[in-house]
């Protein structure tokens, strides 16, 4: 392994018009297994051209050739798979992740390489051993002493069997005796076949260097052999070989909550105060859902779900005045010919056509039973559409038989079930009037009376001997043999351009009103959003000024743009999948609250949690803190290594 430099120059501005020349016109020749000493005075330019040699800075005129390829015509990734593969730092502060373990901090640059947990372990406990740091594999930092720090920097530097070790002042911080031993192990890296270059001070630390290199205002004035090479510049192992493996959004995601265990507290306030917005936007989704499905079920209460009613279009416009004054209607429902009927009898999956009759008014109709008369405003024929279990009380009716609503009667409707009634139907001016049995009540029984919409069944005979003439059909029944057939035969009505009930539009109508409130109030919900991604973003940049220096690190044993990128936005994720969590139980709950209210008031859930509810509740919540955390993540990615690592 051969490294030489080749009149390189670096140059620093100074305000507008001034620079400062740090290196001038360096060459210098190296080559693996020798130990050497770089002295000088500060602001020497020692520190400028370790930066340099381990492509923190590639802003420099000249050459730096690592077996003949020049690392100044490297591109981003080549450079970051250089750092991280072929160099390994050593730093006078040692530069350790204060939140990670020993284990961690000396495994994190294979972590960036993509090596398996399993890999990156055993590897990393062989090299711990080797320090004598074995038994510290669990220790944070701040729980070791000067020297067993630099061990571990020492063996961060090794993990990824580079072939270069720049150590800057390795015993700057540390004592006489613990400087010896970390000189020491320093000394049996060369014998590996590696280059090491140490910047120091210390003469005593220069005397123990296969070769000594003086620096002084940017100029080599001494460049002495002391002893030969303590190690052959073959190499066993070397960094050439490596694939160039990039980190995982797992493994990013890993380090980010390693990263976010060091400030629990702050986190679990920022997914508190992100969890509000989407707590409010799957209550609102789901309390519209409970609506509509309440209305829904309401519905088919009093209908056959394997019965579909058909109607004849009504005409633009509205049609001509209606036949009676009082009709709900501009206009009567138009009878089906014969036609119409041969269609509908044809659609796939109708297994029974039945005909109908119905008509409503709200003058037109009454029941005296008697000295009381009671209004209602819907005379219909029975159909299959009509079944027992929609019966409250009593039974269907035969022949001379009504089936009446049981909101009808104000008070006791039971009573009145067995009752001679006389029913009134003013039909084209004339009264017609006829006495029937009540067999049964349909719907719910109630002595509220707070109902105002009445409906009489009566047989399709028993309506045509009261009228006094024969009824054109005005409504279809089609029976479906399966409720899975329903749906298909509804859409092959609507294709031949007849309609549905009148129940259905109505419903349809309210399901549109309602799913505009409900997104309505879910946007008025969302505004919380807005305040939790600023909170969010505001974190992370604070996350960003407090781990410069971390970051620096990363960069330095190799982690590109894309790596920390990945790791705070892995923050990003980890913040909004929490707050979603969060989100997502606190909706749960005071649905359920809600829910306990309502039962005992309406029995019924007005809160109706769906998948797809909670399901966009948590992907609203990652996607917001991940666009909020976009901004921060690239200044972090931006950040300038020499300049991170000189952060305090």
């Amino acid at each position: 392994m051969k490294l030489q430099i080749r009149n390189v120059s670096k140059e620093y501005r100074i305000g507008r018009d001034r620079r400062f020349t740090a290196l001038r016109e360096v060459s210098l020749d190296f080559q693996g297994g020798e130990l050497i000493s770089i002295l000088g005075e500060s602001g020497s330019g020692k520190s400028t051209l370790m930066n340099l040699l381990g492509g923190l800075d590639r802003d420099y005129q000249g050459e730096i050739r690592l077996n003949g390829q020049d690392i100044h015509k490297y591109s981003e990734k080549e450079l970051d798979h250089y750092r991280r593969n072929r160099i390994g730092f050593i730093f006078q502060s040692f530069n350790l992740i204060p939140h990670l373990s020993v284990l961690d901090n000396v495994t994190i640059a294979m972590t960036l390489s993509g090596a398996s947990q399993e890999e990156r372990e055993e590897r990393a406990r062989e090299i711990l051993e080797e320090v004598g740091l074995g038994d510290q594999l669990r220790k944070k930092p701040s729980q070791l002493s000067g020297g067993q720090k630099q061990r571990v920097a020492i063996a961060r530097a090794l993990i990824n069997d580079p072939d270069i070790i720049l150590a800057d002042e390795p015993t700057g911080s540390l004592d006489t005796e613990t400087s010896a031993q970390i000189l020491e192990i320093l000394r049996k890296i060369p014998a590996m076949g590696k280059l090491v270059i140490m910047v120091t001070h210390s003469q005593q630390v220069a005397a123990l260097s296969s070769r000594i290199i003086r620096i002084s205002d940017g100029r080599i004035v001494e460049d002495r052999k002391v002893t030969e090479p303590l190690g052959t510049s073959e190499l066993v192992q070397g960094g050439s070989g490596k694939k160039n493996k990039t980190l995982s959004f797992l493994a990013a995601t890993r380090l980010a909550l390693k990263n976010m265990a060091e400030k629990p507290g702050r986190n679990i306030l920022v997914s508190l105060g992100a969890s509000i917005g989407i707590t409010s936007v799957i209550l609102m989704l789901s309390i519209g859902s409970g609506v509509k499905e309440y209305m829904t079920s309401t519905m088919n209460q009093y209908v056959n779900p394997l019965v579909v009613e058909v109607n004849m279009k009504a005409e633009e416009g509205g049609g001509s005045e209606p036949a009676n004054p009082g009709s709900l209607m501009m206009a009567e429902k138009k009878p089906f010919e014969e036609a119409d009927l041969e269609k509908l009898a044809a659609i796939p999956k109708v297994s029974l056509l039945e005909k109908a009759w119905s008509s409503t008014s709200f003058t037109d109709f009454k029941i005296t039973a008697g000295e009381e008369e009671y209004p209602f405003q819907n005379l219909a024929s029975l159909s299959a559409n009509i079944t027992s279990e929609n019966v409250a009380a009593g039974s269907l009716p035969g022949e001379g038989e009504i089936l009446v609503a049981a909101s009808l009667f104000p008070e006791d409707p039971e009573s009145h079930l067995g009752e001679e009634i006389t029913l009134t139907w003013r039909l084209e001016g004339k009264e017609k009037t006829g006495t029937y049995r009540i067999s049964g009540l349909f719907g719910e029984i109630s002595s509220t009376g707070m109902e105002n919409f009445h409906y009489v069944y009566m047989n399709y005979q028993d309506l045509e001997d009261l009228a006094g003439s024969s009824l054109a059909a005005n409504t279809i029944y089609l029976s479906a043999a399966s409720e899975e057939d329903v749906p298909g035969i509804k859409e092959a009505v609507a294709d031949l351009g007849y309609e549905g009930s009148m129940e259905e539009k109505l419903l349809a109508m309210f399901t549109e009103m309602l799913d505009v409130m409900t997104y309505i109030l879910t946007a008025i919900a969302a505004i919380s959003l807005v305040v939790s991604a600023i909170m969010i973003l505001v974190v992370l940049y604070i996350s960003v000024v407090e781990r410069t220096r971390e970051i620096g690190v990363l960069k330095a044993i190799g982690a590109r743009r894309k790596d920390i990128r990945s790791i705070f936005l892995g923050e990003s994720f980890l913040i909004g999948l929490s707050s979603g969590l969060v989100g997502v139980i606190s909706a749960v709950l005071l649905g359920q609250l809600i829910n306990s209210f309502t039962q005992r008031l309406y029995d019924t859930d007005l809160v109706l949690f769906t998948l797809s509810a909670i399901l966009f509740g948590l992907g609203v919540s990652i996607t917001i803190s991940i666009l909020a955390g976009i901004s921060p993540a690239a200044r972090a990615a931006r950040l300038d290594p020499v300049e991170s690592l000189r952060r305090e």
